[in-house]
């Protein structure tokens, strides 16, 4: 089930937010927490039932295993080690299977000059999310000896369905206690209100944009894919279509997510802040999916060692955890090489800031009036070229795009980017014009627009930074008054009327 369905808006959404407050206004909150629960299951169950034992065996074996970790932890940190290795062997190792198998088999095939029929099993829906949550979670229970007492409450932070197809990353801590307040189940007319403008601001973007400006990008990486030579014009026109349609698509997911969890009173956390107006790649990075970044940080960069081993070891580190981060995203070498480019560039960005530092100069795009707005438009361009790793489907593809982007292309055909929106019909010519001002508009926005928790300002639903924070009102923020309503109003009109072109979120691949 997708967020930008028809059942999902006008079927699951009102159910399960009717029965939620119905038994939370009776005082029931221990059924409501249960009925969400089972909405989030069916939820998940609506793309593939079988796979619901699996989750519901993982969060199971996990929640058991983290309660007899946290016991041991205080009085045998030896063999709580054991059943943590155990559990993490176990925990990766299903995520293995099922996301990496096919990858695996392959490359060997490959090295080895043999072939062998095997069929991979199908990649079960938000594994990777749910593996890594979990992950964090038994890992904590060794270092603290604290566990979630409440079955009920964990399995809703494993399920809770606002995040449970393409996140946030949630971590443990900021979401139990939240399950945990008497209150939860109250229904609030503010916090549905906030919510409900969030989702759909989140769901116009996602078809009134993402879909839209994807209309220019697909054509340029299919014909990369079949080998076809693309043109200078078209390559950079494919790409930055691309770096605009994962933007607005990830964004507006991330809205809809947060906006979600906000109707039945709970914030998750803030996983995208407008990060295409970063100075460097490590601002990127504390920007765009802030939670996967904050999970590589904590439990995987800092286990390997972190900074703390010296200058040469932190850099190996950092390059490690990129590779891995790109690996988490799907099972193939152009992923890794993705992850590799912006290992690459943290590394080379650390160490220009060291040398800054040492020369007494000041920080990078802090130097005058222009440095940081060039240091943005550097960002950008470095971001957009590994973006065509990131899309295409094989590094061929890959390849194609960015010879086209150098210019290097021997008789590329012009107009690929254009061809799917215009062609010779005179009766489409408006539809054609309003995409193609569409793609036009979009580039500026994401320079110039504020994050969602800025834009609802003293009415933020998102966790920023692991805590609730309410931000001072803007003249251009989201206020309740009869021209904000009219406007979002006609933003959710339209937003409805697109759904009958659906398609999938891109995270939700992963």
């Amino acid at each position: 089930m997708l967020f930008n369905s028809h059942v999902f808006l006008f079927v699951f959404l009102p159910a399960a937010l009717l029965v939620y407050f119905g038994l939370g206004h009776r005082g029931r909150t221990r059924e409501a927490l249960f009925s969400l629960l089972a909405a989030s299951l069916v939820f998940y169950g609506w793309w593939s039932a079988g796979y619901v034992l699996l989750l519901v065996a993982s969060l199971s074996f996990d929640y058991l295993l983290g309660a007899r970790i946290a016991s041991l932890a205080s009085v045998d940190k030896q063999r709580a080690r054991r059943l943590l290795i155990a559990g993490l062997v176990i925990d990766l190792g299903l995520l293995a299977y099922f996301k990496y198998s096919g990858f695996l088999v392959e490359n060997l095939q490959a090295l080895l000059g043999t072939h062998w029929d095997y069929v991979p099993p199908r990649l079960p829906l938000a594994i990777s999310f749910y593996t890594f949550q979990q992950v964090a979670y038994l890992v904590d229970c060794y270092r603290t000896g604290h566990r979630e007492p409440s079955v009920l409450r964990y399995g809703l932070f494993v399920t809770f369905f606002p995040h449970e197809i393409a996140g946030p990353l949630v971590n443990h801590r900021e979401m139990l206690p939240q399950f945990a307040e008497p209150d939860v189940a109250r229904l609030r007319s503010e916090r549905l209100t906030v919510g409900l403008t969030c989702f759909f601001r989140g769901l116009f973007k996602k078809v009134a944009v993402a879909d839209v400006v994807a209309q220019f990008a697909n054509p340029v990486f299919a014909a990369a894919a079949q080998g076809v030579p693309v043109g200078l014009v078209d390559g950079w026109v494919g790409a930055i279509a691309f770096s605009l349609q994962l933007y607005f698509d990830f964004s507006g997911y991330s809205d809809m997510a947060i906006g979600l969890a906000w109707m039945f009173n709970i914030r998750l956390p803030l996983n995208f802040d407008t990060p295409y107006r970063s100075a460097s790649i490590v601002e990127f990075w504390r920007r765009w999916h802030i939670s996967l970044s904050r999970f590589l940080r904590d439990y995987l960069y800092v286990a390997l060692g972190g900074n703390r081993k010296g200058r040469v070891r932190r850099y190996v580190n950092l390059m490690l955890t990129m590779l891995l981060g790109g690996l988490w995203h799907g099972a193939g070498w152009n992923f890794i090489l993705w992850g590799g480019m912006h290992g690459a560039l943290l590394v080379v960005t650390h160490m220009w800031t060291a040398l800054r530092e040492r020369w007494g100069l000041a920080p990078l795009g802090q130097e005058g009036r222009w440095t940081r707005p060039l240091a943005i438009a550097a960002t950008y361009v470095a971001v957009v070229v590994a973006w065509v790793f990131f899309r295409a489907e094989t590094l061929e593809g890959a390849l194609g795009v960015l010879r086209g982007m150098a210019g290097l292309a021997d008789g590329a055909k012009t107009g690929l980017a254009f061809r799917a929106v215009w062609n010779d019909d005179l009766s489409g010519f408006f539809r054609a014009a309003t995409k193609t001002g569409v793609l036009l508009a979009a580039l500026p926005v994401v320079f110039i627009s504020g994050g969602l928790h800025r834009w609802m300002g003293p009415h933020n639903p998102a966790l920023v930074d692991d805590t609730p924070q309410a931000f001072p009102a803007s003249r251009w923020g989201w206020q309740p008054t009869p021209g904000q309503v009219l406007a979002c109003a006609a933003m959710a009109a339209v937003a409805i009327l697109r759904l009958s072109e659906v398609s999938e979120f891109i995270y939700y691949n992963f």
